[in-house]
């Protein structure tokens, strides 16, 4: 069998360890651009292919049944189906700066749409649930030439989003459906039939692409006024394969069950093209993904049947997953739990490391860092809580910067700043410039947006957000987009909706509104306007707070810090109500840390002996899953 490091010139058979800062120096003493062979991420997906071509690419279960025989596509196949898809765009007009998107749910035809389109043009995959007009917004903003869309499927809503929208898009020329009928005297064709029209074994349009040239436009962040593309090299996404090959268990003929969206980098370049460029196989689990709830409900028969080496994904599906009993499925094949998207809470990771017997390896990066940047090293030590170390030829800082992200100084060890990072997979911009003048810190160096701290031994821990952005099950939400909605409501003088720590998603939208004066409205009434117009139901606040003074900075804006503290301790107090009676009582407050970024403080008044040990035991209960961390205070008299 050939090398499993095609991408690599120097690596062979065996794999480096990463145990010290010394290992990754020694490894990073070769020029990455020396070391990667790959131009392109079609060349990418050739080289995992050459690997043994009729090993199984991709597992399609329709229902997520571990019982049901899926359709199994061999990496030939698999590769065939790509180029054949690139010379159906090819045909279709699309050249190097031409953009195929797709709204597709989790189908083989989505993989081919997606990696067919880089290999001749821009692929934008787009999340198909957004409402038609963001869903405007996004495809006219990549000048959208050709759309991949889902046919007219019961339970589906995508083919009427796009009838509602095709005529708002300037640059679009062809439509191809999945699952639907052609009517090609309006330049809509079945994307299955004609794809069988076309040479699967080269690419008639002969390019030759350069790692410098652009593979994709993924959208993140809100979708209010102009949306944020973030434009990805080939190079950009081959460095993600390359790097994770190297750090995770991904080896040929290895299985990963497969949930994530291919709108999300997590899932078509963390595990799509990572997975496939180093030839594995992924295990797609249903049209749905993660989101199909017998997915999570068979989660061990399905390791069982397919052994997957890495168990993955976001912190919701882990916490979902480790309460699903394992009864008497074989789940010994998993080497490495991982996720990312959001913080993991503690006591996840301590449940799977109890219950696996093996590490937990919390990842962190973002679109503009093509996914994975930093992470815990499987053969370093695991701090609990910490994202780890950069990946080999990246960076990370945290820095100060001014009211422009500017950058202004290093933090010193273990004081709270901005993350700033840097490396092969950093993006060089957005696709509109409006968008890039607080980017970057300094060039190179993108503006995570976050706050972390680096330890004594560099390891990164992101201790909470500068930026407002919501991160709902690793679902990115833009308060902007509710508070707009708010605003619409004649009662409403102010609107803020920021982020409540929750145990299973991370966090969850709550919103603080300050009324028009002598105005009084009922807070369902506000929510139900609200609901009616927001077009994500996950972006929906959970909670209500009428506010008579919105806190607000020095030049006016709203100070959501504030709010945050607020939601937090709000939730605190709710969790542990029933705990404290017999005249005892209990303060949550929620503050600034200058470690932990923020922490949460339970005093306790009037309790003592076994009430006490019982009520210590129940409140760490309820706050280890939090990713805030948390202390307790006593005091023995009433208050």
């Amino acid at each position: 069998m050939p090398s499993a490091h095609l991408l690599d010139r120097f690596i062979g058979a065996s794999l480096p360890r990463f145990r010290s800062d010394e290992d990754i120096a020694g490894f990073e003493a070769i020029p990455y651009s020396q070391r990667i062979a790959a131009q392109s991420t079609y060349a990418a997906l050739q080289a995992g292919a050459s690997l043994d071509p009729q090993a199984t690419a991709i597992h399609f279960l329709p229902k997520a049944d571990p019982d049901q025989e899926p359709v199994l596509i061999s990496h030939a196949q698999f590769m065939a189906r790509v180029t054949q898809a690139a010379n159906l765009f090819h045909d279709l007009g699309v050249g190097p700066q031409d953009v195929v998107s797709f709204l597709l749910p989790l189908l083989p035809q989505s993989f081919y749409a997606l990696f067919g389109a880089q290999a001749v043009g821009i692929a934008n995959p787009v999340n198909p649930l957004l409402a038609p007009h963001q869903l405007a917004e996004i495809l006219r903003a990549a000048k959208t030439k050709v759309l991949v869309v889902l046919g007219p499927v019961p339970g589906s809503d995508i083919w009427d989003k796009v009838q509602q929208i095709k005529a708002q898009l300037p640059d679009l020329t062809s439509i191809l459906v999945v699952q639907g009928d052609a009517d090609e005297s309006n330049k809509v064709f079945n994307f299955d039939e004609r794809l069988a029209h076309y040479a699967d074994d080269r690419l008639v349009c002969s390019r030759v692409i350069q790692s410098s040239e652009t593979a994709g436009f993924f959208h993140t962040g809100g979708t209010t006024g102009t949306p944020k593309l973030v434009r990805h090299t080939h190079g950009n996404q081959i460095y993600q394969a390359w790097a994770l090959r190297l750090t995770m268990p991904i080896e040929p003929g290895r299985a990963v069950l497969f949930g994530l969206p291919l709108f999300h980098v997590g899932g078509a370049l963390t595990q799509g093209l990572a997975i496939l460029a180093n030839g594995g196989s992924l295990v797609v689990l249903s049209p749905a993904g993660w989101r199909d709830p017998a997915a999570v409900q068979n989660v061990w028969r399905l390791v069982a049947r397919y052994k997957p080496t890495i168990f993955g994904g976001v912190p919701t599906v882990l916490a979902a997953a480790v309460s699903v009993p394992i009864g008497q499925a074989d789940v010994s094949s998993i080497q490495i739990a991982s996720g990312g998207g959001s913080a993991i809470p503690v006591a996840v990771c301590k449940s799977y490391s109890e219950m696996l017997n093996v590490p937990v390896l919390e990842v962190y990066g973002m679109t503009e860092t093509s996914s994975v940047h930093v992470m815990s090293y499987p053969d370093r030590l695991v701090r609990l809580g910490s994202v780890g170390h950069a990946l080999p030829y990246s960076r990370v800082r945290v820095v100060k910067v001014d009211a422009q992200s500017r950058l202004v100084g290093e933090c010193a060890v273990n004081e709270i700043g901005v993350v700033a990072m840097a490396g092969p997979g950093v993006f060089s911009g957005y696709l509109s410039d409006s968008h890039n003048q607080d980017a970057f810190v300094e060039p190179g160096w993108v503006n995570s947006g976050d706050l972390g701290r680096l330890d004594e031994q560099g390891y990164l821990w992101i201790t909470g957000r500068a930026k407002d952005l919501i991160i709902r099950g690793g679902h990115n939400i833009d308060p902007m987009a509710i508070e707009e909605v708010f605003f619409q409501h004649p009662s409403v003088a102010l609107a803020a909706v920021v982020g409540q720590p929750d145990a299973y998603a991370g966090e969850l939208p709550v919103a603080y509104v300050q009324l028009k004066t002598g105005v009084t409205i009922d807070g369902d009434e506000l929510l139900d306007f609200v609901r009616q117009r927001t077009p994500e139901r996950a972006a929906v606040p959970v909670r209500l707070t009428f506010i008579d003074v919105m806190p607000l900075t020095g030049v006016g804006k709203i100070f959501k810090p504030t709010l945050r503290m607020d939601a937090a301790q709000r939730m605190v107090s709710d969790l542990l109500s029933d705990l404290v009676h017999d005249g005892g009582s209990f303060d949550v407050v929620v503050a600034s840390h200058e470690v932990h970024g923020q922490l949460i403080t339970v005093t306790i008044h009037g309790v003592s002996g076994l009430h006490k040990e019982a009520i210590q035991t129940q409140i760490h209960s309820r706050l280890s899953p939090l990713v805030m961390k948390h202390q307790l205070v006593w005091q023995t008299t009433k208050k």
